[in-house]
């Protein structure tokens, strides 16, 4: 009974949270001013042009985000363009790539890691991270530009309400994600960002090596069931029902499951993981790499996971999709009226839909969904309008910062 006293809900947690901040970074800055003022009377020098500790910083929360930051990091190395960059993951691959002018510093998680960026001095941060000012992640007094990077070739507004809306910049995939971003910048009455089309960094990477994973030899017909977690994903939905008769087909199946299924749904995979550990022709793949699985799979079976994307744009092979519907209430595309994010609506024109009650009589299924040129020249349509600048996001996001610095840097 007593311990009841002690909980702190959500909610309230982050709102303290955020007044700790405050009071910090309102210390932080009070003690700044009067250690100019000091230097100030010493030297008889004006400190008002006090220049950023850092003019690049990136700011990188999992190790899921990696394949996304290499490229642009990359890109610095190459140029000799020192930038700081900040990690979330203690393993981070930043500390064994032997970089000389990418600064790297692990700076915790949660929290911890919001304090350290609360009080960050940069011109430009670059982030995948959305909600900047709405709940823990504040902007810093001495960060002058927060620009986000999409980690996916989907819509832009298919992030949680105001995911990217106090950002300065963004950074697309394509030149469609501009439209309901400056639709929803129009009906909250917020500034105009500035909308970059940069390409897709991560794909970059993955088109790189995809392509050198050599050919399996005495391949066997495979199916790669990758869905999204929460309970309207595939294999939270239909479980057994689903793997009962696609391991009957004898195939080898592979499943992904979405990586936030074991941290939300870890039940549900142990149960399964249990049930089916004698089957030889089921692979569990919680790799963080998808490349593998993807080159291995003849065809795939999703729901509205991103994944679709991935394996649709790299390996150019057929997709068959189960209930591609989701919840639009927490997003910021419930707000944008008329239309469906795209990625709800590309996979119903390049995938072919698979039914419940097809279940049962799957393994004909699959072999009837065979690949056409009309699915092939879809796929290639989507392809171009949601991944542009193929093999140069690495340096577009170079460009991009740089120019921006020298806007903004010259305030210094």
């Amino acid at each position: 009974m007593a311990g009841n006293f002690l909980y702190i809900d959500p909610g309230t947690g982050s709102m303290l949270f955020s007044i700790l901040i405050g009071a910090t970074a309102t210390l932080y800055f009070l003690a700044r001013a009067a250690w100019l003022k000091l230097k100030f009377l010493f030297t008889g020098k004006s400190q008002v042009a006090d220049k950023s500790e850092h003019k690049f910083a990136i700011y990188n929360e999992d190790k899921r985000y990696w394949s996304v930051f290499k490229p642009i990091l990359d890109a610095f190395e190459n140029h000799e363009t020192e930038v700081f960059y900040l990690t979330s993951n203690k393993n981070d691959l930043a500390f064994s790539e032997n970089y000389k002018f990418v600064k790297a510093e692990y700076i915790g998680e949660g929290n911890a890691a919001f304090a350290r960026l609360n009080l960050l001095s940069a011109d430009i941060l670059l982030a995948t991270t959305p909600g900047l000012d709405v709940y823990q992640w504040k902007r810093s007094k001495d960060v002058k530009h927060y620009s986000h990077i999409l980690h996916s070739p989907g819509d832009a507004t298919t992030y949680r309400l105001f995911g990217i809306d106090y950002f300065d910049s963004v950074l697309l995939t394509g030149e469609y994600q501009k439209k309901d971003v400056r639709y929803l910048e129009k009906a909250r009455g917020l500034k105009e960002k500035d909308l970059a089309v940069v390409g897709c960094t991560y794909l970059d990477l993955y088109k790189e090596r995809i392509e050198k994973i050599p050919v399996e030899e005495n391949h066997p017909f495979t199916v790669l069931l990758s869905p999204t977690w929460g309970k309207s994903g595939i294999l939270s939905k239909y479980g057994e029902q689903l793997l009962d008769p696609l391991l009957e087909t004898g195939w080898r199946i592979i499943v992904r499951p979405h990586p936030q299924s074991k941290i939300s749904e870890s039940e549900m995979l142990d149960r399964l993981t249990k049930k089916y550990s004698g089957r030889e022709n089921l692979i569990w793949d919680y790799e963080s790499d998808n490349i593998y699985s993807m080159k291995r799979a003849d065809i795939m079976i999703s729901d509205f996971s991103g994944i679709i994307y991935d394996y649709t744009f790299l390996c150019d092979k057929p997709v068959m999709y189960v209930n591609a519907n989701m919840d639009l209430a927490p997003y910021d595309a419930y707000d944008v009226p008329g239309q469906k994010p795209w990625q709800l609506s590309a996979v119903k024109k390049f995938g072919i839909e698979l039914k419940e009650e097809q279940f049962a009589d799957i393994k004909r299924v699959i072999e009837g969904a065979s690949d056409s040129t009309e699915l092939s020249k879809l796929r290639a349509e989507e392809k171009a309008l949601a991944w542009q600048h193929i093999g140069d996001s690495g340096e577009m996001v170079y460009d991009f910062m740089t120019k921006k610095e020298a806007e903004i840097g010259g305030a210094n």
